[in-house]
């Protein structure tokens, strides 16, 4: 015999997939086992019990044509007294009684009363199968299970509980707002004198009345993680089960076969119920081993297994009918897709998504068995909880104090605050009221709220590749403080739309990829709202300067273009900057001086920066551009200083530094003004003598060069705060290097250098800090004066 608790298995996760099972399936279940009930105890009474008794019969008229054995008498009349009673010998022994009571029960009796009930019992294990086969099939028992363990969790997290509460104290707040309006406009109503008193303490009623908000349940930090982890694995799960529909199809298959399985049941028991007779006639030639032939039989359990019979048809019906409603629900409803709109009316929450497939046919099924679960689970499946909880374990993460930590002076010398990749915007930044500048960085799902407004000494914002969304609030408050805007966008869909109102704005800057159409279309167009911008910075590939600049032309001051290499060709556009004082065109493939910018009379700073410019001749064009005290055209492929730089006679910076540049015109230190020049990384042999003429110069640096000698009156120029003559071939630096008695840096590093003249000593003001120079060279010095260098 088998044990019982060998079954165990079969029953230790009905438990758990219980919420799969809708009435209907639980209902088969039960007449199921009342099914088999009667399936074990027909087969217990088959082998307990004798299964039929026979007895011989030895008359047989020739004119029967078939064995009838007689019936049994009902007439009490006929009854012959107990003395009268005489037996009838047949002269068989048990054994004999035996072997024709067994032949005539597989002969003689009919196969249906034979095997009833193991038909039965065979029957209901196969619809016991069926209706738990998706259960147990491996292509779909592991989506079951796994589902049942995020609805579990799902169910019992404080997350759900939390969120669920917050809306609905929500919804009560709206609810109780509508009914305090309608109390206000009721007690509105004007009155007599009389009722005066009366009115006052009405109208005070809604005052006083306080509707308490359900306190949300708090979430500590590992609850918090443990419902971030959920959220994840509902993603992953829901990616996973809406690619197919084997769940929906295994269910459907299993609920035609127990279709098809009771209508064959139905056919032919119905046909083959009347085959269990009492009364059995038995032809068996045994006249050899008996010496009779013909038997009367009594089937003993007969009239059980009639009854029995009856009764299951009547189950298997009830449970055809159930079978039939389930294909019913199963074809007529569409299980396939599935609709959150219930629980977003009556949550509040909007973009609960809808699934479908296996997905959908599982949440079906959970309604089924009680719909609070799919309103639980729905919780996980919508961004904004989503987003609510990162906010919740942002804001436990980062707190105020620790966020007051990270604060830094930038270079406009504003506390700024710099956050990198986190998941969202901590609600605890907006109680660090000293901030003046926030720099967010690769952050998605930015939501600026109204609560910035808190930030009252705000001024600068950079948002460096974040998905930003920001409330009404916070934009009027934006419009009225922001004074400094960085963007950098992969995409200029991404540019808010917002700055195009901070009417308030003094520095834009733009970085990111943008074509010709889009700068026309997305980027500008709006520009004129920017009534105090000054600055625009643009970092992007445009091959011609946006028409939407000169809205703003009248007030900016300042406009930087780095194209990244892209060719910038029309520039006509700059004509109508007058009002510019610095231009930077940086990177823009430019082979020549542009025309346009001759026409900026107020032009103060000028940077052509990393084109591709040869000559220079156009530069005698600058002298009309008499403001104009910084040239910087670094980083490009000059080869020749022409003549008509003596011109520029309001020149004070000249940045000529990574060029192909060979002799250095005297004409050139006709700029007396000069203050800062850089030559550094050219092809320079020789430094005219007419360098002294610059008495005005600070910092020189001809770096990087081929120059053998330097003139001494080179040193003649004592403001000179900067030397750099590294990385040359020079041999021998002059004593009259003592002149320079403010010099505070001297580079020397990468010449042929063999000792250092002690008249460096002079110079005051350089320490060992400011002496770029190799170790061994240093040691050259005397003693005395590398101790005053090196003291502070």
């Amino acid at each position: 015999m088998i044990p019982v608790t060998e079954f165990r298995q079969f029953t230790e996760q009905q438990p758990a997939f219980r919420v799969l099972k809708p009435w209907w399936d639980v209902f088969t279940d039960y007449l199921s086992v009342v099914m088999l009930m009667i399936g074990v105890f027909g087969c217990t009474l088959q082998v307990m019990q004798d299964k039929i008794i026979c007895l011989p019969q030895r008359t047989f008229s020739p004119n029967q044509t078939e064995l009838m054995c007689p019936p049994l008498s009902t007439n009490h009349e006929s009854i012959v007294p107990v003395h009268e009673l005489k037996g009838l010998k047949t002269n068989l022994d048990i054994q004999q009684y035996n072997y024709i009571n067994q032949m005539c029960y597989e002969k003689a009796l009919h196969w249906y009363a034979k095997y009833f009930p193991y038909l039965v019992l065979i029957h209901t294990v196969i619809f016991m199968v069926c209706s738990n086969f998706w259960f147990k099939f491996p292509g779909s028992s592991s989506k079951i299970e796994h589902f049942i363990s995020i609805l579990g969790k799902c169910f019992d997290s404080p997350w759900t509980t939390r969120a669920l509460s917050e809306v609905s104290g929500e919804n009560r707040e709206e609810k109780d707002k509508k009914k305090n309006s309608a109390s206000r406009s009721t007690l509105d109503i004007p009155i007599g004198e009389g009722n005066l008193e009366k009115t006052e303490s009405l109208r005070s009623i809604p005052e006083k009345i306080v509707v308490d908000k359900p306190a949300a349940s708090v979430l500590d930090k590992k609850e918090g993680e443990q419902a971030k982890a959920l959220f994840e694995k509902v993603k992953k799960f829901r990616l996973h089960v809406e690619e197919g529909d084997i769940l929906y199809m295994m269910y459907v298959r299993q609920t035609v076969v127990k279709v098809l399985k009771f209508i064959l049941i139905i056919a032919y028991n119905s046909a083959l119920v009347s085959k269990v007779r009492f009364s059995v006639t038995c032809t068996e030639n045994m006249q050899d081993m008996t010496g009779y032939r013909y038997f009367c039989c009594n089937h003993t359990m007969a009239h059980l297994f009639s009854k029995l019979s009856y009764c299951y048809l009547c189950f298997v019906g009830v449970y055809g009918l159930t079978c039939l409603y389930t294909s019913y629900w199963l074809f007529y409803i569409s299980l396939k897709e599935y609709s959150f709109e219930y629980v977003r009316q009556e949550t509040g929450i909007d973009d609960i998504p809808d699934v479908k497939n296996d997905f959908a046919f599982m949440l079906h099924m959970i309604d089924q068995y009680d719909p609070l679960y799919s309103k639980r689970f729905a919780v996980f499946l919508s961004e904004v909880s989503e987003n609510k909880l990162k906010q919740l374990n942002l804001n436990h993460e980062w707190t105020a104090d620790k966020l007051r930590q990270k604060l830094q002076t930038n270079s406009n010398n504003r506390l700024e605050l710099q956050l990198f990749m986190l998941s969202g915007l901590p609600d605890t930044i907006f109680e660090v009221t000293e901030l003046q500048s926030l720099k967010l960085e690769i952050i998605n799902n930015v939501t600026i709220p109204a609560a910035i407004a808190q930030l009252e000494d705000l001024q600068e914002l950079s948002l460096y590749q974040c998905s930003l969304k920001i409330h009404s609030a916070a934009t009027s408050f934006l419009k009225e403080n922001l004074k400094v805007l960085r963007v950098k966008f992969d995409d200029g869909r991404e540019l808010p739309q917002w700055m195009y109102v901070l009417r308030n704005l003094e520095e834009l800057h733009l970085i990111g990829s943008l074509g010709s159409d889009a700068s026309k279309n997305v980027t500008l167009d709006s520009l004129r709202e920017l009534k105090a911008l000054k600055t625009l910075m643009l970092k992007s590939n445009f091959t011609k300067i946006p028409q939407s600049i000169v809205d703003v032309a009248s007030h900016l001051q300042r406009l930087c273009i780095c194209n990244d290499g892209t060719k910038l060709v029309m520039l006509n556009n700059l004509k109508k900057m007058v009002n510019l004082t610095e231009l930077e065109l940086v990177h823009c493939d430019l082979e020549r001086i542009p025309h346009a910018i001759f026409s900026l009379s107020n032009l103060q700073t000028l940077n052509l920066k990393e084109n591709n410019l040869r000559t220079i001749e156009e530069i005698v064009s600058f002298q009309h551009l008499c403001k104009l005290t910084c040239l910087k055209l670094w980083h490009n492929s000059i080869a020749f200083i022409p003549e008509h730089i003596k011109k520029l006679t309001s020149l004070e910076r000249l940045y000529f530094s990574h060029n192909k540049i060979e002799i250095l015109p005297s004409h050139l230190f006709l700029c007396n003004k000069l203050r800062y020049l850089d030559l550094s990384n050219n092809d320079i042999r020789f430094i005219p003598p007419e360098i002294g003429v610059l008495q005005s110069l600070q910092y020189f640096s001809v770096s990087c060069n081929k120059i053998e000698n330097i003139p001494d009156e080179l040193f003649f120029c004592k403001k000179l705060k900067t030397l750099k003559l590294g990385r040359n071939m020079l041999s021998v630096l002059s004593p009259k290097i003592s002149f320079l008695g403010v010099l505070t840096h001297l580079e020397l590093k990468g010449n042929h250098f063999e000792f250092l003249p002690a008249e460096l000593g002079y110079c005051r003001a350089l320490k060992c800090s400011g002496l770029v120079v190799e170790d061994v060279l240093f040691e050259t010095l005397p003693s005395d004066i590398r101790e005053q260098m090196q003291a502070e």
